[in-house]
């Protein structure tokens, strides 16, 4: 990595890089005295801020952010503070790539988190990759993530596409019919995940009544809705997500067509839940409830709202909290590796296991070396008829062990030796 510059330096830099790309924004600076001149670790956070998955890329930035100041109130990693440079990836392949690779030619960041859009993921993926800068992928959710574009320095932390459909496909196909009709946005994750259902919903007994293929940033959904009134499924299994599901779940109950047919998806992103409960409908997965009566999940509710609760979601969901889990687990991996030295660290993330207490889950979380895919509880939920606040959105109906809905194509990931990665040592 190039000379650590100072913290003045630093900023002008990153003026001056700004000037001729996506506006850029860092922290913290203020530390502890006792470390202040020590050489910072640097993090780059890709998280988008516009797009289609602007709201939730905010959303796991304020995770991340806050593992971050809980690691610099305690003195930083190995002695060392932590400063972070976030800047809008727009919700772009194209945009993330630029970014990514601005933060670790020009501004000397170690190390990579965030990302929502699988597309986004993949491009940071290959700018990393090139590099040997570890990248942590937060909150994309395309099974390919941890199959033909897995990486040896790339980790991801939330669970696929593959993962939600083996929860939800069975129970949904058993319990309200076996015609299932796919409705699917058109780029990698939705067709992922899409094709991932479709293999449960046969395997199953189940019979595909056909797919709609939708594409990104979609706003008139009722072309969509009247073909499936024509079709009439049983269950309409959505692969939709940041603002194109807000758009189809006001129109989808605007229609009256959210109790018939069955609507099932593979997980509903907070960001793209809240402020509109009333239109949230049908079975999804999720990996994580703010309500979960678990050790630990009410203590990390209050110190969230302390430093975010003042903004648009006044609390944690999955996103931000995936964005929180990864952040915490890669700076606790380099106190246990004693170096900042990509290999180590790697080493060390390829080991983790981490207890469900100190996951605020009802089971224990693993990652599994081969794919570098975090295997973690799955929980089933719907719309909570008796809400305790006006917070309490989800009915949590049940939780699913990692084990029986890992990802059978896990084979088809080749992470490279690892001596085939290029050394960092920050």
């Amino acid at each position: 990595m190039s000379t650590p510059l100072t913290r003045r330096a630093f900023a002008r830099a990153g003026v001056a890089a700004a000037a001729a790309a996506a506006p850029a924004f860092y922290g913290p600076w203020r530390v502890n005295a006792a470390f202040a001149q020590a050489k910072p670790i640097r993090i780059g956070l890709t998280c988008d801020s516009s797009g289609q998955y602007g709201a939730g890329g905010q959303d796991e930035l304020n995770g991340i952010r806050l593992a971050i100041d809980e690691f610099n109130g305690r003195g930083g990693v190995l002695g060392r503070p932590i400063q972070w440079i976030t800047a809008d990836t727009e919700t772009s392949p194209q945009t993330a790539s630029r970014i990514a690779e601005r933060f670790i030619t020009q501004e000397d960041c170690a190390f990579l988190i965030g990302a929502v859009h699988s597309g986004v993921a993949h491009a940071i993926t290959q700018v990393a990759d090139r590099h040997g800068v570890i990248y942590l992928n937060t909150n994309s959710s395309a099974p390919s993530e941890a199959r033909e574009n897995c990486s040896r320095v790339k980790f991801v932390w939330d669970a696929n596409g593959t993962n939600f459909a083996k929860a939800i496909v069975a129970s949904a196909i058993n319990m309200f019919g076996t015609r299932c009709l796919l409705l699917t946005n058109d780029y990698e994750w939705g067709r992922e995940t899409s094709t991932a259902t479709q293999i449960l919903v046969q395997a199953n007994g189940g019979r595909i009544a056909g797919e709609l293929l939708v594409p990104p940033n979609t706003r008139d959904f009722s072309p969509y809705l009247r073909k499936i009134r024509d079709i009439k499924p049983d269950v309409v299994a959505m692969a939709i997500a940041g603002e194109d599901l807000k758009a189809l779940r006001a129109q989808v109950v605007n229609a009256k067509m959210h109790l018939n047919p069955t609507w099932i998806s593979s997980q509903q992103d907070w960001p793209d839940i809240w402020g509109a409960p009333d239109t949230l409908f049908g079975i999804f997965g999720t990996t994580w409830y703010h309500k979960l009566n678990l050790p630990g999940v009410a203590a990390f509710v209050r110190r969230w709202q302390s430093a975010h609760g003042n903004g648009p979601i006044p609390v944690p969901g999955n996103v931000s909290y995936n964005g929180y889990m990864a952040m915490r687990e890669l700076l606790r991996a380099i106190e246990r590796a004693g170096v900042a030295n990509n290999i180590k660290i790697i080493q060390q993330l390829e080991m983790l296991k981490i207890p469900a207490k100190d996951r605020m889950q009802h089971l224990d979380a693993y990652m599994n070396p081969d794919t570098h895919h975090l295997q973690q509880t799955i929980y089933l939920a719907r719309h909570n008829p008796r809400p305790s606040d006006d917070t309490d959105y989800y009915e949590i109906l049940s939780w699913t062990d990692p084990k029986s809905v890992e990802d059978p194509a896990s084979d088809l990931c080749r992470l490279v030796p690892y001596e085939q990665v290029p050394l960092v040592d920050s």
